[in-house]
């Protein structure tokens, strides 16, 4: 399936933001839209209609990000880089 990249962006998006769910709108031009659930209310469109590579890049970057973990070990390698340069 063709959505399966843009499902699994929604799934990570869902699990980094506890305050709101989301969900995707495929349209009929193969188009897809992030959209926020309301409850009972009609969805709150939050893109505009994109093709699945720039619809997966704005899903990845929207709302709250997971800090990204940096051990000792890459800390000292990336010094050791930083020597190598100058």
């Amino acid at each position: 399936m063709r959505s399966t990249r843009a499902t699994y962006a929604i799934e990570r998006l869902n699990a980094r933001s506890t305050d709101h769910r989301y969900s995707m709108i495929r349209t009929a031009s193969e188009l897809f839209i992030l959209a926020q659930n309301a409850g009972d209310a009609l969805p709150i469109r939050v893109s505009e209609p994109l093709e699945l590579d720039a619809f997966v890049k704005f899903v990845n970057a929207y709302g709250p990000q997971i800090p990204r973990r940096i051990s000792k070990l890459d800390v000292a390698f990336e010094k050791q880089l930083l020597k190598r340069d100058k």
